[in-house]
């Protein structure tokens, strides 16, 4: 395995211990999914020179697909690109209404160097850049506060010439951030960057600084993603990976709402894939069920015909580069082949590495993967979670522990519905079921 750092390896199996996925490190875990690293590739290094890019992941809850849109956001932080993951939800962030797509977007921003929100430091580090681009010009004094102050708005204006034709109140919302915020006036600053990120109920007094009116509505929010890739590419970021997951909540709102929805989704691909966005790489995941049942993509028949895949064949020779992928889960095989990577990586930092190695070694992995999916009705799709939670917290951390604990005799797996997220819950056979090894 490759040389991990201890603060690395110590957040990975921190996560993992909780039951969560891990907010980094996401390649030591990467199993399975070889096969998209080139095409995964080449959307991002589309997405860096100014293209944009829309891809669709499928696949049943439990296989990955969380995991797998984190991975890639991963790869794309490396690439010095922004990343967004947003939750789509019948209340908190209805897809029908993209005005709060747009905010969880800000919400939830995040670079190599910042995390969630990087808003400010990202609208921060793009008014340095205008400076610097004004300063190397040689036309302005740098000790002319007043003329930099106006090449700079000049520049500004330039800048998002485009997005201001659509939308000239994310202009002018930025100008009225730097003006509140060279007055010295941090209130009025921070309210009109909460405006600008989509933020609804911002003080009357900062929208008039700024010259601004209402809250951001569902028309003006892909102007402002506009606006916001503009910023992130001046600022050094070539582009956004933004993810919407769990689309497939969409099936149980009310009808009205959803047919909004899928069109709202539909407009997307359609201004992904004619370039309005530049640098955006737009990913969207659901189960089967969302792709291919009544209530999900079918009932818009436009929506149907941009994602559809043919699925029929053997999963083996899927395309990557195809607008929909799957993502097939785990096998036995599979789950093992995780566990000895986690199990490799919590050795590095173990009291007796090799102990460790011999107690927990392929064959009782083997036997843990197929009890902990035994409990779960034999559905080696959800275990992964349960697997590794249990591997680290009931089996690696008491190995590491205490000298004399051995797996196969001190301890025996318990799954308990209290520990399970609802679809472990549903496929479940048993509250408790004990490991014979």
């Amino acid at each position: 395995m490759t040389t991990v750092s201890p603060a690395r390896r110590r957040e990975v199996i921190d996560a993992l211990r909780r039951g969560a996925v891990p907010s980094a490190g996401l390649d030591l875990l990467a199993v399975g999914l070889d096969r998209f690293l080139t095409s995964v590739s080449e959307d991002l290094d589309t997405v860096a020179t100014g293209g944009s890019v829309f891809k669709a992941v499928r696949g049943e809850y439990g296989s990955g697909k969380t995991f797998f849109t984190r991975w890639i956001a991963e790869r794309a932080k490396r690439a010095n690109l922004a990343t967004a993951e947003v939750q789509i939800s019948e209340n908190e962030t209805p897809l029908h209404k993209l005005e709060t797509v747009y905010r969880r977007l800000t919400e939830r921003l995040s670079t190599a160097t910042f995390p969630p929100s990087a808003l400010r430091p990202v609208v921060d580090s793009w008014f340095y850049a205008l400076e610097e681009d004004v300063l190397a010009a040689g036309e302005v004094p740098p000790e002319d506060g007043g003329a930099l102050d106006r090449a700079v708005t000049a520049l500004l204006e330039r800048r998002l010439a485009s997005v201001s034709r659509s939308a000239p109140a994310f202009a002018a919302a930025l100008r009225g951030y730097r003006s509140a915020g060279l007055d010295g006036d941090t209130a009025t600053a921070d309210a009109v960057l909460a405006w600008l990120g989509g933020q609804p109920h911002v003080a009357a007094s900062a929208r008039r600084v700024a010259g601004v009116r209402g809250d951001l509505d569902h028309f003006a929010a892909l102007s402002f993603l506009q606006g916001m890739l503009a910023v992130l590419r001046d600022s050094g970021h070539p582009g956004l990976l933004l993810v919407l997951d769990e689309v497939e909540t969409l099936q149980r709102v009310r009808s009205d709402a959803r047919d909004k929805a899928l069109n709202a989704l539909r407009q997307l691909i359609d201004e992904v894939h004619s370039g309005r966005f530049p640098g955006l790489y737009l990913v969207i995941t659901g189960t089967p069920a969302f792709y291919e049942g009544p209530q999900g993509v079918q009932r818009l028949a436009p929506l149907a015909q941009r994602l559809a895949v043919d699925f029929t064949t053997d999963p083996r020779f899927d395309n990557p580069r195809a607008v929909q992928v799957r993502l097939s889960g785990f096998t036995v095989d599979s789950l093992v082949e995780l566990g000895v990577r986690v199990r490799d990586l919590y050795a590095d930092g173990a009291v007796a590495p090799e102990r460790l190695r011999t107690l927990v070694d392929d064959t009782y992995l083997g036997d843990l993967a197929r009890a902990v999916a035994g409990g779960l009705g034999g559905k080696v799709g959800v275990a992964p979670r349960l697997f590794l939670k249990k591997l680290v917290a009931d089996v690696l951390d008491r190995v590491d522990q205490f000298a004399d604990f051995d797996p196969r005799r001190h301890y025996a797996l318990t799954l308990s519905t209290a520990e399970m997220t609802d679809v472990e819950r549903n496929v479940s056979s048993a509250a408790d079921v004990d490991l014979e090894l």
